[in-house]
């Protein structure tokens, strides 16, 4: 059931995103922080094509015990778009919220990103071998984690219109995370968990995509108008 259920899932949540992301950056117009969101959704999809088409291959053809390279190589991908998707929102969080540009919290995001990707890239990480130390999955991903705190955080204290969940969405998909690089290679079935953190990015990236779509529908009714009024 595995192997046809989640390359199913997985196929329609790449696909979605992608599709989500392209619509985004093509319709937004001269609005950029809806242009970099699409950007972000889009970058989303792509990093996680790199590790979930190995694994979708691995399932279907009952070899994913074989493609521990490839799924090592994506993962590792995976985990950096991840990262740079996250300033890719603190960016849009800074252009849709009414709070003046601050240098030192902009500092703070980047310097922990840069964190997580060069933990990311040490050899100790062993990404190519199937028994990954669990103690540097922990450790890269601690800057991961206080990224995604201060960015629940900032959603929550600054609200941006339409996205009233967003706290939620990323505060479930990292509860979701966790337990998977704590316990996955011990207790497999946790890695289903990866299912409902996915759900949390679709909410998330829709609640984009609606919010874009009314912004656009408020920028043609301002144009017309104006029109009208001439």
């Amino acid at each position: 059931m595995q192997a046809i259920m989640e390359p199913v899932f997985e196929i329609a949540y790449l696909v979605f995103t992608m599709i989500i992301g392209i619509i985004m950056i093509v319709k937004s117009g001269n609005d950029k922080s809806y242009r970099l969101f699409g950007t972000a959704a889009l970058l989303l999809a792509v990093g996680d094509s790199f590790h979930l088409i190995p694994r979708m291959l691995g399932l279907i053809t009952d070899t994913l015990s074989e493609n521990v390279f490839a799924l090592g190589v994506g993962t590792l991908i995976t985990s950096i778009t991840m990262t740079i998707f996250y300033v890719l929102i603190f960016h849009f969080w800074q252009l849709r919220s009414d709070t003046p540009a601050n240098k030192s919290l902009s500092a703070i995001i980047y310097m922990l990103a840069i964190a997580r990707i060069v933990l990311c890239l040490f050899p100790q990480n062993e990404w190519f071998t199937a028994d990954s130390p669990l103690s540097w999955g922990i450790i890269r991903n601690i800057p991961f984690v206080i990224m995604g705190i201060i960015l629940i955080v900032l959603f929550a204290k600054n609200k941006i219109e339409g996205f009233r969940f967003a706290p939620l969405a990323i505060f479930f998909s990292f509860l979701l995370y966790i337990p998977v690089v704590l316990w996955a290679d011990t207790i497999p079935l946790i890695g289903m968990l990866m299912l409902p953190k996915t759900i949390c990015y679709v909410w998330f990236i829709v609640m984009g995509y609606r919010q874009s779509r009314r912004a656009v529908r408020k920028k043609t009714a301002y144009i017309e108008n104006e029109y009208n009024d001439k």
